[in-house]
């Protein structure tokens, strides 16, 4: 295939997709990703679309948010090695939330199997989930229904979650950096995303690595509120992203690495090939999250 023709079934797979992974590039124009690559960036230079760190999105993916089809096939793998290693985290009888996305969706398909657990969420997809989960309970916030990603927002989701406390937050966005943390394109999803974190005593950031190194318009979760990243192997496959995770684990995150292909069964709590010493300090303390227990107030469960 010239590279012409290349270049132009990776602009239409990404028009189509609002984002794809260099990887899912490689496979369909049947070439290496180093080749990949080097069409992004020409295709970057003339304006057609970004590059970020593992794929390319559509011009203004700053601001931009894909749609749920759109997310769905973009590192569609990572999110379920992700997912696998996530779930091992949590014990019998935990009371964990479980924020929006594709890849705390795939979270809420593997916690579906987990006896004595409660779980809040705003998102109707991880409800979905487990609403056929035995000995599961959930618990929905109130508010209202964003289509694009099928979350609840505004006042009513974060009002029925004051008083909240939970052990874990598991939560997602749109890019994560050690400068400013995890990021989101839309400031009601941030503000519910922040109520979230708010209420858990961990708060684990499950991002795939083309989240990594991209920076978004709004901050969801300071990297020091940020207790532990749950990311693929890929992440440290190229410098920047291998960069991004020593910066994030110098400043006191726990890296756990989610080994692609294999389900992954570490014991729990237990971090998975950390990246490098920093990466197995303890979790720093949470600030503004010391607070006596509360009932949570104003909520819809779903059985």
């Amino acid at each position: 295939m010239f590279a012409a023709e290349r270049r132009q079934l990776i602009l239409e797979m990404v028009r189509a997709n609002g984002a794809v992974s260099l990887r899912e590039l490689a496979r369909v124009v049947q070439t290496s990703e180093v080749t990949v690559r080097r069409d992004v960036r020409a295709l970057e230079a003339e304006g057609l679309l970004d590059r970020r760190h593992g794929g390319a999105v559509l011009p203004g993916g700053f601001s931009r948010e894909p749609g749920y089809p759109q997310k769905t096939h973009l590192a569609a793998a990572e999110k379920s090695a992700i997912a696998d290693l996530a779930a091992s985290m949590v014990e019998e009888g935990d009371a964990v939330v479980v924020g929006a996305g594709t890849t705390t969706q795939e979270l809420a398909r593997r916690l579906a199997r987990v006896p004595g657990l409660t779980v809040v969420t705003n998102s109707l997809l991880v409800a979905q989930a487990l609403a056929h989960a035995n000995r599961v309970e959930v618990v929905m916030t109130g508010g209202t229904l964003r289509g694009s990603n099928y979350a609840l927002v505004g006042s009513g989701a974060e009002q029925s979650l004051q008083g909240l406390r939970v052990t874990k937050a598991f939560i997602s966005g749109s890019g994560l950096t050690a400068e400013r943390g995890l990021s989101t394109t839309n400031m009601l999803s941030a503000s519910v995303d922040r109520a979230l974190v708010q209420s858990a005593s961990e708060v684990i950031v499950l991002a795939d690595h083309t989240k990594l190194g991209a920076d978004t318009m709004f901050q969801t979760v300071p990297t020091e509120a940020i207790t532990r990243l749950v990311t693929d192997e890929q992440a440290a496959g190229t410098d920047l992203t291998a960069r991004e995770l020593d910066a994030l684990a110098d400043c006191g995150v726990q890296i756990s690495i989610a080994p692609l292909g294999t389900p992954a069964e570490p014991p729990v709590h237990q971090q998975s090939a950390p990246v490098n010493a920093a990466a197995r300090r303890p979790p720093a303390p949470l600030p503004g999250q010391r607070r006596p227990n509360h009932q949570l107030l104003s909520a819809t469960r779903v059985r």
